[in-house]
């Protein structure tokens, strides 16, 4: 059976113990996959430490032009790559080549690295004495990635940290983990020195050696909100700087005035593409007043006409299609009005074995029931009822969650009051899924991140580097220079 190895130093890397990798779409095990203990971690981060240096000291543009003939790589083999992550996530390929679009916009971002490590200068901030700011890589840093977007997310970090002088050690999730390894061939055909950016496959154990390495300077992290807070409180008290991207539960509020048509295109491709498995996912559906009865009367038959292997692909484990079903069985105890049952649907013809979970649709849901308060990560949408816009707001506001919140509505006094006051780090008007361009930054609020800044764009640069202000004097030769016993003010 095929071994997915690790990337260590420009060449892959077997070893053991292992653990099975899936084919969603088959119901089998297609793979296994080497898991990095401790002696594995520090041979990637030493040859991290033996070529850091060098790519720190390379300038800027010459950094550049790797990442140029990485996008162009990238996109020659991006087919390719999207049918391999769809092997091994269970998402349609479509679908997986619009994630590496995303992700491709990253690395065109980072392409301008020496125009955005500029930093400021002052002239005289006193007498012949000048101030400049300037920022350096931090060193080596290291991602650990989550399921559900096995190439993008890596490409949020990989392309901004390489950019600024940093090496990379990428911990990509067990379940589908050759896309890690393809990615680090792109690299090294694009001109990537061996040893800037390694792979180290692994589980728990592995993450625990790479977030209490002494040599690892940053951790950057995308996952559910338990495993965001250990990430951080362990990577902290060891000194590191930390952003650890959690869970979400994104809501979608539904105006009486809204275009129903368009909201209810917008509720079926947020909730149930990719079968749900994204971070940025609609979870809920927020019916304002009187949208209720008119939204899901056109929701349930769309709902309903969610085809398995056209529209929608197998979840990634059995595991955790047997946790989203227990997920539809508490709302059912709970008192949810289940209209449409996702668990009734057949599989396709051509994959009886696969993962597969029909789209589920929840009515008459309370905030107080576990399918509400919970991330299910699946293809199961709820309906929560209130009576208008500030019942909406408070609705949104006090889950423990705050990821991302959409507004559907033609007022545009409704759009700028949710804008506003809704407690969310990213918001869309009239959009469902508001994932930032490369050039913002992506992040939550409350438990969706813990840390400071977010991925990519500014937040990026500034995570990846340090910043260094320089306040230099240069006298002429023979001036003499009082001493002086007070603090420097711009008088000196």
């Amino acid at each position: 059976m095929k071994i997915i190895p690790h990337w260590i130093d420009g060449r892959p890397i077997a070893g053991s113990p292992t653990l099975p990798v899936y084919n969603p779409w088959l119901g089998q095990v297609t793979a296994q996959v080497s898991v990095a203990r401790a002696e594995v971690v520090e041979q990637a981060v030493q040859g991290c430490l033996r070529v850091g240096t060098d790519w720190a000291l390379l300038p800027p543009v010459r950094r550049a032009k790797i990442l140029f003939r990485f996008r162009e790589v990238l996109q020659h083999h991006s087919q390719s790559l999207a049918e391999l992550i769809s092997q091994e996530h269970g998402k349609l390929v479509s679908d997986a080549q619009a994630a590496l679009q995303r992700g491709l916009e990253v690395v065109e971002y980072a392409c301008g690295i020496p125009h955005l490590l500029g930093g400021v200068f002052s002239e005289n901030v006193a007498r012949q004495v000048d101030s400049y700011s300037l920022r350096q890589p931090v060193g080596v840093c290291a991602g650990i990635t989550p399921f559900n977007f096995p190439a993008m997310v890596p490409l949020w970090m990989i392309p901004i940290a390489l950019a600024c002088g940093n090496t990379f050690v990428l911990k990509p999730s067990e379940r589908d983990p050759s896309a890690a390894i393809r990615l680090a061939e792109l690299w090294q055909e694009a001109g990537l020195p061996d040893g800037v950016l390694q792979v180290v496959q692994g589980d728990r154990e592995t993450v625990s050696h790479l977030l209490t390495h002494p040599h690892i300077s940053a951790i950057s992290f995308v996952g559910s909100t338990p495993v965001a807070e250990q990430v951080y409180r362990t990577g902290t008290a060891h000194g590191k700087r930390v952003q650890a991207l959690g869970g979400a539960k994104n809501h979608l509020v539904v105006m009486p005035d809204a275009d129903l048509q368009q909201a209810c295109a917008a509720l079926i491709g947020a909730a149930y593409g990719s079968a749900g498995e994204r971070c940025m996912a609609v979870a809920v559906a927020v019916a304002v007043g009187s949208s209720g009865d008119p939204l899901l009367e056109r929701l349930i038959p769309q709902v309903q006409q969610v085809r398995l292997g056209q529209d929608m692909g197998p979840l990634v484990t059995q595991a955790h299609r047997q946790r989203v079903m227990d997920f539809i069985a508490s709302g059912v105890e709970e008192g949810a009005k289940l209209v449409v049952d996702g668990r009734q649907v057949p599989p396709p013809d051509s994959y009886p074995q696969g993962y597969w979970l029909g789209a589920s649709l929840f009515d008459q849901v309370t905030p107080k029931m576990r399918i509400y308060q919970e991330e299910i990560f699946g293809p199961v949408l709820v309906v929560v009822r209130v009576p208008d816009l500030t019942a909406a707001l408070e609705l949104v506001n006090t889950h423990p969650y705050g990821n991302g919140a959409a507004i559907f509505t033609r007022d545009g006094g409704s759009a700028r009051e949710f804008v506003h006051q809704v407690q969310s780090g990213m918001v869309g008007v009239n959009v469902p899924i508001p994932v930032p361009m490369a050039w913002h930054s992506f992040g939550g609020w409350k438990a969706s991140r813990l840390g400071d800044l977010g991925m990519y764009g500014p937040d990026g640069i500034q995570f990846y580097t340090r910043l260094k202000t320089v306040t230099s004097r240069w006298p002429h030769s023979g001036s003499l220079v009082q001493q002086d016993f007070v603090m420097p003010t711009t008088r000196s």
